[in-house]
């Protein structure tokens, strides 16, 4: 065989293989938000044996429904929560997955493969659950936790393939409830959430 055509061979073979490659290369993800992990602020893990899994397939918006001062300690805050989830309502855990403070930072809460708790009649099998400190009822979420909670459902969205269509509330998921309150609210009935989640992930795709 003469070098050109083994050459030519080589060359074949080579593109074949990228290609091969490039078909399992996942799509690309918007930038992954910090997320404070549940051991940095005292947390410890649930009770796997009583958990349900689920798959992630909406991502549903709530608030805290409670005034929280500037200053108050989110730590403490999230340890109370969780001893509070656990020893009075008996469920497995804080029932959001991730918690949003006054600055924008992410908290990590209930572990996301399992399904959360709500006082309300819907069931959030297969729901990620955000929670924004706040009652928004009586306040405004500030810049910082808008775009959080932007950042935090395009990740979410990315990894677990979730349509944004399926970006909503808890309100629009039970009648019995006004959370996420008013003023946070209007950001999901205006599709400011989904319009920016959706931006972030052209973004990405863009940038391939």
């Amino acid at each position: 065989m003469s070098f050109r055509s083994r050459a030519a061979r080589t060359l074949a073979a080579l593109c074949v293989a990228l290609a091969c490659a490039s078909c399992a290369v996942q799509p690309p993800a918007p930038s992954r938000p910090a997320i404070v992990p549940v051991a940095d602020w005292g947390g410890t893990p649930a009770d796997a044996g009583r958990a349900r899994r689920h798959d992630i397939t909406h991502i549903t918006l709530h608030h805290q429904g409670e005034p929280f001062k500037p200053g108050t300690d989110v730590r403490q805050y999230l340890r109370k929560l969780q001893a509070w989830s656990r020893n009075t309502k008996g469920w497995l855990d804080i029932p959001y997955h991730y918690v949003i403070d006054l600055q924008g930072r992410i908290y990590a809460a209930r572990d996301i493969a399992f399904a959360g708790d709500t006082n309300t009649e819907y069931d959030p099998k297969g729901h990620a659950l955000i929670e924004v400190v706040g009652n928004f009822e009586e306040v405004e979420p500030n810049a910082a936790q808008l775009d959080a909670v932007v950042k935090l459902m395009a990740m979410l969205a990315a990894k677990y393939d979730v349509p944004v269509e399926r970006i909503a509330s808890h309100r629009d998921h039970s009648d019995k409830t006004v959370c996420p309150g008013a003023n946070l609210y209007r950001y999901v009935q205006s599709g400011y959430f989904r319009e920016q989640v959706a931006a972030r992930l052209a973004a990405a795709e863009g940038s391939r």
